[in-house]
C-alpha cells in the first residue's frame, strides 16, 4: 500500500490543484529534494523523522477505526437498548440524531483547539473522550445518562473528524488521495466491524447489551497511544517539508501556517456552501442507514444476527471503494460523474427496500453501501477545493459543522414517521427524495475551483 502511495506522488504532482498547493507554500516546495524512491523528504532526514511519519500513519488509521463504532454498534443493538431503557420510537429517533448534532456543535471548535494545542494533542484528547464515553454509557443508568455519555464519545469523534483532513494535508500534501483513501478505508472497516460483530459478541457475553457496547472502548484506548508523543507539540503537526517537525513532542520554532495565515471569508465561497450541503445530505443518508437499516430488515422478518450482518455489508463496501474513489476523484477535473453514480445506487437501494426488503436484502445492502461512499468523496473534495493547509482546516470545519447541522433532522424525522405511520413506506420515500438534491449540490461542489479564489473576489 505504501508503495502505491509513493507511485501516486509522481502522478499527482501534475494535478492542477496539487500544483496550486505547492505554489502557495514555496518554503515547502523549495526545501524538499527528491530521493531515490521518488519521495520527497526534508533536508537532513533522520531515522527519527521517518519513525515519526510512520507513527502519524498508525495514528491516522487507528483513529479512523474509532470514528463510527460508537454509532453502528448501537444501531445493531437498538431494539435491545430501547427495551432496556424504555425508549419510544421518537426517543430512539432523537438518539440517532445525537451524532450529527454533536459533530456540528463540537466540530466547529476543532480548528481553534488545534491552533491552541496542536492537532495531534486534540486528536489524542478526542480518542480519550471516545474511550471514556463508550465505557460509561451502557452503565450510566437511564436515557439521560446514556445520551450524556454518548455525547462525550461523539465530542471526541467530532474534533477528530475535522482534523483528519488537516493532518493528511500537512503531512502528505502530495498524497492527499492515497492518504484520504487509507483513512476512509479504516473508517469503513471500523464501521462495518462494529455492525457485524456487536450482536455475536453480545450473545457470547451472555446477552448483555451493556457489555456488547462497552467492549468498543478498548479499541479507542489503543488509538490514544500513537498521539501521545504529539501532545506537547503545540505548534501542530507540521508539513512534511518543515524542518521543525522532525521529532514529535518538540516545540517548533515557527507556527506560520497555524497562526499567521489570515482567515478566509469562507461563507463567500459558493463551492464551500455546496460542499457543506453535500456533506450534510450524505451524512443524513449515512446516519439514517446506520441507525435504522438493521431495524428495517428485522421488521421484514430478518433475524437480528443477519440484520446486523447486512448492515455490516453496507458499511464494508466502503473499505475497497474508499481506496478507489479518492484516487479516481483526484484524477478527474470534476467529480460530478462520481456523485451521480453514487446517487443512482442509493435510489435503487431505497426502491428495493420498499419493494422487497427481505427477498433482495443482500442486493439492497450492497447498493446502499456503494451510495454511502459519498463520504470519502466529500473528504477528498475538502482537500481538493483548498490550496493550503489553513484553507483545508477552515473548509473542513465549515463543511462538516454546517453539514452535520443539516443532517440532524433526518434520523429524527425517520423515527417519527416510522412510529406514526406504522411502516417504512414514508421513511423510505423521504430518504429517496433527499438523494436528488444531494446529487445536485454534489455536482456544484465537484467543480474545479478553490475556496481561496472565490473568497477573495
Amino acid at each position: 500500500m505504501m508503495g502505491g502511495m509513493a507511485s501516486e506522488e509522481t502522478r499527482t504532482q501534475h494535478h492542477p490543484l496539487i500544483r496550486g498547493s505547492a505554489a502557495a507554500e514555496p518554503r515547502q516546495a523549495t526545501a524538499v529534494p527528491p530521493t531515490r524512491a521518488g519521495r520527497r523528504t526534508a533536508p537532513g532526514t533522520s531515522p527519527a523523522r521517518a519513525w515519526t511519519t510512520r507513527l502519524v500513519v498508525v495514528g491516522i488509521v487507528l483513529s479512523a477505526l474509532n470514528l463510527r463504532p460508537a454509532i453502528t454498534s448501537l444501531g445493531a443493538l437498538l431494539e435491545e437498548v430501547r427495551d432496556g431503557l424504555g425508549m419510544s420510537g421518537s426517543v430512539a429517533g432523537v438518539l440517532t440524531s445525537v451524532p450529527p448534532l454533536c459533530f456540528a456543535v463540537f466540530g466547529v471548535m476543532a480548528p481553534r483547539l488545534a491552533r491552541r494545542f496542536g492537532p495531534g494533542a486534540v486528536v489524542c484528547a478526542g480518542m480519550v473522550a471516545i474511550a471514556a464515553g463508550l465505557l460509561v454509557r451502557p452503565y450510566a443508568g437511564g436515557t439521560a445518562g446514556f445520551l450524556a455519555a454518548s455525547a462525550l464519545a461523539l465530542m471526541g469523534i467530532a474534533v477528530s473528524n475535522v482534523l483528519m483532513p488537516v493532518i493528511v494535508k500537512r503531512w502528505f500534501p502530495d498524497r492527499v488521495g492515497s492518504m484520504t483513501g487509507l483513512y476512509s478505508m479504516a473508517l469503513a472497516l471500523g464501521t462495518s466491524l462494529a455492525a457485524a460483530v456487536t450482536v455475536p459478541i453480545t450473545e457470547a457475553l451472555g446477552g448483555s447489551w451493556q457489555s456488547g457496547l462497552a467492549l468498543w472502548a478498548a479499541l479507542a484506548a489503543a488509538a490514544v497511544v500513537p498521539w501521545i508523543p504529539f501532545v506537547r507539540d503545540r505548534g501542530g503537526v507540521r508539513d512534511r517539508g518543515s524542518a521543525s517537525a522532525e521529532t514529535p513532542g518538540r516545540e517548533p520554532h515557527a507556527r506560520e501556517e497555524a497562526t499567521a495565515a489570515p482567515a478566509l471569508r469562507i461563507t463567500r465561497s459558493r463551492t464551500a456552501w455546496a460542499l457543506a450541503v453535500f456533506f450534510g445530505l450524505q451524512a443524513t443518508a449515512a446516519y439514517i442507514t446506520m441507525g435504522w437499516m438493521a431495524q428495517i430488515f428485522r421488521d421484514a422478518g430478518v433475524p437480528a444476527g443477519r440484520a446486523g450482518l447486512l448492515l455490516a455489508v453496507t458499511m464494508v463496501m466502503g473499505v475497497p471503494l474508499a481506496l478507489v474513489i479518492p484516487r479516481l476523484a483526484t484524477r478527474l477535473p470534476q467529480q460530478g460523474p462520481i456523485v451521480f453514480a453514487l446517487g443512482v445506487c442509493g435510489l435503487a437501494g431505497y426502491a428495493g427496500l420498499y419493494v422487497a426488503p427481505a427477498g433482495g436484502a443482500w442486493a439492497w445492502a450492497l447498493l446502499l453501501g456503494v451510495s454511502n461512499c459519498a463520504f470519502p468523496l466529500a473528504l477528498t473534495m475538502v482537500g481538493m477545493r483548498a490550496r493550503t493547509g489553513a484553507g483545508v482546516a477552515q473548509l473542513s470545519a465549515f463543511a462538516q459543522s454546517t453539514g452535520y447541522l443539516i443532517s440532524i433532522p433526518g434520523p429524527l424525522l425517520v423515527g417519527v414517521l416510522y412510529q406514526h405511520s406504522g411502516g417504512w413506506g414514508l421513511p423510505l420515500a423521504l430518504m429517496a427524495a433527499l438523494m436528488v438534491p444531494q446529487m445536485a449540490v454534489g455536482f456544484l461542489a465537484g467543480r474545479d475551483r478553490t475556496v481561496e479564489d472565490e473568497a477573495a473576489r
